[in-house]
């Protein structure tokens, strides 16, 4: 507990806490219509396929725009990068109050969730610019804990939209957005850690191997994490006959889990190393994949979700361990990078979920084959790891007292 409290001296604290809240109230409204997808769904009468494509349009266009967010912020901020960002997502919201009447209006209003998707980069940099290597795991798993606002989604919007309609859960959003917002303006301090780079050299993670290397690693944690976050509620439904309302608690059990050991797994991956922490995560979602894909009863169902989201988020914090270990001086734009290839495959899962249901009356084929992809990605990691221990990182993924980039 000792180290722990010192650990969070290392760095600032206000800073911490507004890229948290940021992220969270961000990630809350990022996931509104995977929370409400029984909702609009039941609404406009979609099918299936429609009802993937409908939850995954805002993961989709948030990762799209995490990327140009995070090189913006470079240049602008990482701060007032935020408080563009958050300013631009109230617009967004009084427009959904205001104007969606249509299923094409629902698909526009997912691209403008999308806004609240880009905040992950930025937000994880804000917080890890002030803390010294050997705490950054700690700081970036603290700041990305807050994709808990899908917690705060699943709890909020279902019962909003049942008593209210869900027009009234984007009006909400716009008023509640206000909070993270104040927050950036009176607590946050921008990082002193930015270095002056050309647009090029911030774009060189895009050439790396070791960049799409740890895109791939991301496409299982987070995008096995929002992939999931936002179909549960539509698969409670309609696999086990819940109500709308049951669908979304049951989701926000598992999901609180993974939301919850983020930080965990980031605070693990500073002593025992990014590397190892990634190899048990990997595992432990490869066999609770592989166990869902049998159909097993709603209690084992849930348990089976909660490790597996356990397993997700903690590999979450375990990989952004080593992110600002490999690129020290513009983790913002790797972050954002890593984000969003790995958004878009949270993008994927309820598109394939949605096909493997409507084609083969199930969603075994699609829990399969997200194993088995998995299962690719671990053999990966023994590759690159043995490159990574030579170069920029000690043994199993441990900060040295020197990084570099190479």
């Amino acid at each position: 507990m000792a180290s722990l409290r010192h650990a969070l001296k290392s760095g600032h604290p206000g800073t911490l806490f507004a890229a948290f809240l940021y992220f969270d109230f961000c990630f809350a409204i990022w996931v509104l219509n995977g929370a409400m997808g029984p909702f609009l769904s039941q609404s406009f009468k979609l099918s299936p396929v429609q009802t993937g494509m409908m939850i995954s349009i805002p993961t989709l266009a948030g990762a799209l725009m995490r990327f140009p967010l995070g090189v913006l912020s470079q240049y602008i901020g990482r701060k007032n990068a935020a408080i563009l960002e958050m300013s631009l997502i109230i617009v967004a919201m009084i427009y959904g109050a205001l104007f969606v009447t249509t299923f094409t209006d629902v698909v526009a209003m997912g691209v403008l969730l999308g806004i609240a998707g880009a905040s992950f980069g930025v937000a994880l940099a804000l917080a890890a610019g002030w803390f010294p290597p050997e705490n950054k795991g700690l700081a970036m798993g603290i700041a990305g804990a807050g994709n808990a606002g899908v917690v705060m989604a699943l709890l909020i919007a279902p019962p909003v939209a049942q008593h209210y309609g869900w027009h009234v859960v984007y009006g909400g959003a716009a008023i509640v957005m206000l909070i993270p917002l104040a927050v950036m303006v009176f607590m946050a301090k921008e990082p002193p850690d930015a270095e002056h780079q050309s647009l090029r050299e911030h774009l060189a993670c895009l050439v790396q191997a070791d960049g799409w290397a740890f895109n791939l690693l991301y496409v299982v944690t987070f995008g096995g994490f929002i992939g999931l976050a936002t179909f549960l509620p539509t698969f409670y439904f309609n696999e086990f006959g819940v109500t709308k309302v049951q669908a979304a608690q049951l989701t926000m059990l598992a999901t609180v889990m993974g939301s919850a050991i983020r930080a965990i797994g980031g605070y693990a991956a500073d002593r025992v190393g990014g590397i190892a922490a990634l190899c048990v995560v990997l595992m432990a979602v490869i066999g609770t994949f592989l166990a869902l894909s049998v159909s097993p009863p709603l209690i084992l169902t849930t348990i089976l979700f909660m490790l597996c989201f356990s397993a997700l988020g903690a590999g979450n914090g375990a990989l952004f361990q080593m992110v600002p270990l490999r690129w020290p001086a513009n983790a913002a734009v790797a972050s954002s990078m890593i984000g969003e290839i790995g958004a878009l495959g949270g993008a994927i899962l309820p598109n394939a979920m949605g096909f493997s249901k409507q084609y083969t009356g199930g969603f075994a084929l699609g829990f399969l084959g997200y194993a088995a992809f998995t299962a690719l990605v671990l053999g990966g990691l023994f590759i690159w790891q043995r490159k990574w221990t030579r170069s920029w990182v000690g043994p199993w993924g441990r900060a040295r007292v020197a990084v570099f980039a190479e």
